[in-house]
């Protein structure tokens, strides 16, 4: 696999000349253009730019935050791939882009494997199975069990195909052998309305997503897709203890990635500030009040996760027969 050798790849870089980690010893000189497929205001801008501010406080630097949001995050890809490999211009993206676009795509208008070096992830977002606060549906046993009763009609909503929504909706029926109606809606917030009012049987949604109807009554979580609980949400199980399949899990997670060729020593560097930045406490208090988590690790493991998730994304995607051609 070709992300088996960009890991490779990333090692062997490691050893770099003098006047490389001269360059970075002195990164950043000028402000550091970080490019987002998102819209402002959303979770991911929002963490981007409380570490944009810590690390313009340990840089000296701005770091300027561009929002490029929809047609498939391309727009912002092409943005990003006019960036020099100096570390510079970085790229925020989820996982479900890079990990399964690649498997959705006949065509793509970048290389997921080529075009990104992993620099640093920043947090993780897991999903909990939502249904209507009135639901007789107690556990993940009781939604499993109805579903092989009522054979494909039980519905799940989603942002859209391909969605980390859609996905964990595929991701159970893979994992169950159970069939489920995928509904897609326009509006997220819409998704847990409509769950509320009957129009829908369930969904995947995030302790940000789902949080507003969860507070209102009017949708309840029965499982959290992880393999530990959530010490926000300490009475709600796993899923295996839930009665579903074992060490189900479902998580969104974003990253900091550059162009390649971007010098190993200044990756680093990125790759160090901003974990200091994610554990600052005001910054991991911010994430913790929008459903998030911080996730630090080197770029070595950020790239072995990308390899997996890429891997896990395939299966599913051909199993559950998911397209966008």
């Amino acid at each position: 696999m070709r992300l088996t050798r960009l890991i490779m790849a990333i090692v062997a870089m490691a050893a770099v000349s003098p006047g490389l980690a001269a360059r970075a010893a002195g990164f950043p000189e000028h402000p550091v253009n970080v490019i987002l497929p998102y819209p402002t205001g959303t979770g991911p801008d929002t963490v981007m730019r409380l570490v944009g501010d810590k690390l313009k406080g340990y840089w000296g630097q701005p770091v300027t935050i561009e929002n490029r949001p929809g047609s498939n995050y391309w727009s912002a890809v092409d943005a990003f791939k006019r960036g020099k490999p100096d570390g510079y211009t970085l790229f925020q993206t989820e996982n479900w882009m890079i990990a399964l676009q690649r498997h959705i795509f006949k065509k793509l208008p970048y290389d997921p494997d080529k075009d990104f070096v992993p620099v640093a992830p920043m947090f993780q977002a897991t999903y909990f199975l939502t249904v209507a606060a009135d639901s007789p549906w107690k556990t993940v046993a009781d939604v499993v069990t109805a579903a092989k009763a009522d054979d494909g009609n039980i519905t799940f909503g989603s942002s859209g195909v391909g969605s980390a929504m859609h996905m964990g909706g595929a991701k159970l029926q893979n994992a169950t052998g159970i069939k489920l109606t995928h509904v897609p809606v326009k509006e997220t917030p819409q998704i847990f309305v409509q769950i509320a009012n009957g129009e829908l049987a369930m969904a995947f949604g995030t302790a940000s997503t789902a949080g507003p109807m969860l507070r209102a009554n009017k949708v309840k979580f029965i499982a959290i897709a992880d393999k530990v609980r959530n010490p926000n949400f300490p009475e709600i199980p796993t899923f295996s203890e839930a009665g579903g399949p074992a060490d189900f899990v479902h998580k969104s997670w974003l990253a900091l990635y550059a162009p390649e060729g971007t010098p190993k020593a200044i990756v680093d560097k990125i790759n160090a500030d901003v974990s200091r930045a994610l554990h600052e406490q005001d910054v991991e208090a911010k994430l913790a009040s929008i459903g998030f988590t911080a996730w630090t690790s080197s770029p070595e493991e950020l790239a072995e996760t990308l390899a997996e998730e890429t891997r896990a994304m395939g299966e599913i995607a051909k199993s559950q027969n998911i397209s966008l051609d």
